[in-house]
């Protein structure tokens, strides 16, 4: 039976996960993907490594908006969070901020450094090592549970380099899930408690659960698009502690882990409190916010979603092809595939394992609950969330939930990979046991990091242009969209001006009515509405506005209440 670590032995994994994470994930997600690319592409995609200073992951849609988050929040949080929640996009709305998930909790690396290219190199930055927050909570939770190093080093890895993550690679506050599985596991081990030990009072450790306290509200802090179940999966999990505790006969606790989690709870709460009273906030300004059934339904994944991985897998992706477009719209928000190594293990997992018999069920049983409730509308249980469960009504994607079915498969798949390193150990001498025990593990965890890896697309980023640069604020940029206002926002990261773009999960009545009245600009209307706004700038950037109705403004010589300064071949306006 395996055991979690202690002593010295722990001290040495607490020092070496973390560096070993980081490093895996600059090889997986940066270094490796482009020649294995070009590997598997016979040479026909050239390797490239992409320079993280002019170059964004994804599509530079929601990578640009979120790189503008993150450096918005930091610059917020350097200037004593003055403006926190208005933002200087979105101008002249107001909680333009809770429009989004925050990222507050990556603030502190937005401190350094300023800029689109600061913005940049952070963002890129920050993408990698969400990736190993998520491997090294994912190894942490199955140490603490009572799997082997190299059988939680493949649960790391499940839920690290899942093939479904990559269909959220635009979606930082979405791949930033390594806060849930590191809190859990601190809170276990500060609690004293394993999957194979039980609860030992001599292991309770109050510090841990502290800072197990402590990295659940940072998690919560990054946003509620993951962490709204989180905060109900902890308050189920306080919930059969609890009860456990009563059942057996209410075993004494050491007087510091009460206080401890006390104080941490409390913070926790407060946190999560404040974040929810800020999106509630948003919820009775615009009320049309809340998502209707048919706009989830839209979004919802049916079953064969669990076998299709998303365009950027690098070994499914192409061949998922036919299979995601039979998902239809968003397919990348329906392209649910685990692993399929995952699932073998997780299959074996039911045979042959270290964890009992009735914890196995109970593995399945969720995992399997998971899943129905990940399909949305497609499923039986979703309604029940929706309907019943604060918060439900107002997300619009039921298959980001697939990330708790990942994490009872993960659990499942170290049982049985710490088993089978068992039973390789019994067939040896022992002098070999503990390289036979590798020999038949290993190249699981080989399986696992092969099928997880990525094939990521990286946008080049223009800087400012000098138009922007020179306007006075407030202003608005056109071409104004949701395809384009998301690199405005990037832009704005050279100053922070208060700008009418921006571009969220909910796009308000009021802005829409802005980019509706200004494809007229200069009209009489557009002009009126300038000055009601007190907007004193527009830019029109010549490269984007062609073949919209913003290309006329830059045939416009001269109008009422209007100068023109040509800046290269873009334009700026005066609005007087």
């Amino acid at each position: 039976m395996t055991e979690p670590p202690t002593g010295r032995r722990f001290r040495r994994e607490f020092l070496l996960a973390p560096i070993g994470s980081v490093l895996l994930a600059v090889g997986m997600i940066w270094l490796i993907p482009p020649y294995a690319a070009d590997l598997v592409a016979a040479g026909v995609k050239p390797a490239e490594i992409a320079n993280p200073a002019n170059t964004i992951v994804g599509d530079g849609g929601d990578t640009a908006a979120q790189a503008w988050l993150i450096s918005w929040v930091g610059h917020s949080l350097g200037h004593g969070l003055r403006g926190f929640w208005e933002t200087n996009a979105f101008y002249p709305g107001k909680y333009g901020l809770a429009l989004n998930d925050t990222l507050f909790g990556y603030a502190p690396a937005a401190l350094i450094g300023d800029g689109v290219t600061a913005a940049l190199v952070r963002y890129n930055i920050l993408f990698v090592l969400a990736f190993a927050l998520a491997f090294l909570g994912g190894y942490a939770l199955l140490r603490q549970l009572g799997a082997t190093k190299v059988a939680a080093a493949v649960a790391g890895a499940a839920l690290a380099y899942a093939p479904w993550r990559y269909g959220h690679v635009g979606h930082l506050n979405i791949l930033s899930t390594g806060g849930m599985t590191l809190a859990l596991a601190m809170l276990a081990r500060g609690h004293g408690w394993s999957m194979t030990r039980g609860y030992l009072p001599e292991r309770v450790r109050p510090g841990w659960a502290v800072a197990g306290w402590a990295v659940a509200a940072w998690q919560v802090s990054l946003g509620f698009g993951v962490g709204l179940v989180f905060v109900y999966v902890l308050a189920g999990v306080c919930l059969v502690a609890a009860i456990g505790w009563l059942i057996r006969r209410r075993p004494r606790l050491p007087r510091l882990l009460v206080v401890g989690d006390l104080a941490g709870g409390l913070f926790f709460a407060a946190v999560t409190g404040y974040f929810a009273y800020a999106y509630q906030h948003v919820r009775e300004l615009y009320p049309d916010v809340l998502r209707s059934w048919d706009y989830v339904a839209a979004f919802s994944p049916v079953p064969r979603s669990l076998l299709v991985a998303p365009a950027f897998s690098l070994p499914w992706g192409k061949l998922n092809e036919a299979g995601r477009i039979a998902l239809g719209n968003a397919d990348h928000e329906k392209s649910l595939l685990c692993g399929y190594v995952l699932y073998l293990l997780a299959f074996g997992g039911m045979f042959l394992s270290v964890w009992s018999v009735r914890q196995r069920l109970y593995l399945l049983g969720g995992a399997v609950a998971g899943v129905l409730f990940a399909l949305g509308t497609h499923g039986p249980l979703y309604r029940l969330l929706y309907d019943y469960v604060p918060g439900f009504d107002g997300g619009r994607t039921p298959g980001r939930l697939i990330l708790w079915p990942t994490i009872l498969l993960a659990i499942l798949a170290a049982g049985f990979v710490s088993g089978l390193a068992q039973v390789a150990r019994r067939a040896t001498l022992p002098e070999w046991s503990a390289i036979g025990a590798r020999v038949v593990t290993v190249p699981l965890l080989l399986l696992v990091l092969a099928e997880g890896m990525p094939d990521l697309a990286h946008v080049d980023m223009k800087p400012e242009p000098a138009a922007m640069a020179l306007a006075t604020p407030p202003l608005i940029v056109l071409p104004s969209d949701d395809g384009f206002d998301s690199t405005a926002m990037l832009w704005s990261t050279a100053g922070f001006p208060e700008m009418v773009n921006g571009v969220a999960s909910y796009n308000t009545p009021d802005r829409q009515t802005v980019r509706d009245v200004m494809q007229s600009f200069p009209s009489a209307a557009s002009l009126d509405l300038l000055r009601k706004l007190g907007i004193r700038s527009v830019v029109v950037l010549h490269d984007k506005v062609g073949g919209t109705p913003y290309e006329l403004a830059l045939g416009v010589q001269s109008a009422p209440g209007l100068t023109r300064v040509d800046i290269g071949q873009d334009v700026l306006f005066r609005v007087y």
